[in-house]
């Protein structure tokens, strides 16, 4: 299972606030809601977005996740340089 990256997921650096958190989940959650948008991937983002921000916001799973994401960095950094970029340009298309 590839590597979900809960800040590339709100467009935020690992380094983001609580406040850059909520404000970016409000966005890309109007954006992706199916709700607001018909295209056939809107409902995986939406989730992938909502995961996110189930994650980043929850003081003690953010500590989890961003030790996992920095060891996974160190045990393996071409791979996950892969998913990170792959993750980000594949929004893009």
């Amino acid at each position: 299972m590839p590597h979900k990256d809960h800040y590339a997921a709100l467009g935020l650096p690992s380094s983001a606030s609580l406040t850059d958190i909520k404000k970016a989940f409000r966005q890309q959650a109007s954006l992706h809601h199916p709700d607001r948008n018909a295209a056939p991937e809107a409902p995986a983002r939406f989730r992938a977005v909502q995961e996110a921000y189930d994650v980043l916001t929850d003081p003690a799973r953010r500590k989890a996740y961003d030790d996992n994401r920095q060891r996974n960095l160190l045990d393996s950094p071409i791979e996950t340089a892969r998913t990170i970029w792959n993750d980000y340009f594949g929004r893009l298309v």
